[in-house]
């Protein structure tokens, strides 16, 4: 029996040092070698201190800043700990990645669309509202916006900051990233570079 045993001690044994010891160091060591941005979450320092992810959505609620695309990720609530089927919403909860699952013909998804429309109109923006405006993305922590809805919201951050909307809108303008090799994927415009910009601008 132990003739049988050996073998199978000896390869769980190298398998486990190959593939959970070596093999983890190396890829780590090459991704920091290679890009070390990446590797640590292509995280947004200012001053020393990390910001933010570029990969990863905040929830600006100001009308003096951009705001992103709506969230659908939850948290758990804070009134029922013991209970994990309790939650609240919770926007942009990198511990949560999630998107609400509601389907076309929701009632729920409708009245809510309906609602951050009519939000949205009465903090003033006008016109058609782009989709991205107000629908969740599958994540839920998408960092990006369309450059439409991005322009739309020039006239009320303009507005909250006391700034000409032509300075605004060039802000925009200069931070849209144009289509990955000139073909895949959409134009888009990251929020939280976008609205340290903003900060800087005088």
């Amino acid at each position: 029996m132990l003739k049988q045993l050996r073998p199978a001690i000896v390869i769980t044994v190298l398998f486990t040092v190959l593939t959970g010891l070596i093999y983890p160091l190396v890829i780590t060591g090459i991704s920091q070698a290679a890009m070390s941005n990446a590797a640590n979450g292509s995280q947004i320092i200012v001053n020393g201190t990390v910001v933010g992810s570029s990969l990863i959505g905040q929830n600006f609620t100001k009308d003096s800043y951009f705001h992103s695309r709506p969230s659908a990720t939850q948290a758990q609530d804070p009134a029922h700990p013991d209970d994990p089927s309790k939650t609240v919403d919770a926007p942009y909860n990198a511990d949560n990645s999630t998107g609400s699952n509601l389907g076309p013909t929701s009632q729920k998804l409708v009245d809510r669309v309906k609602a951050d429309i009519d939000a949205k109109h009465q903090a003033g923006i006008a016109g058609a509202m782009p989709a991205d405006s107000v629908t969740t993305s599958a994540s839920g922590l998408d960092p990006d916006i369309s450059p439409e809805y991005a322009l739309a919201q020039v006239p009320v951050v303009a507005k909250a900051r006391n700034l000409p909307e032509d300075k605004v809108k060039e802000l925009v303008d200069a931070h849209i990233e144009g289509r990955a090799l000139g073909i895949f994927g959409e134009p888009k415009v990251n929020v939280l570079a976008l609205n340290m910009a903003l900060d800087d601008v005088k």
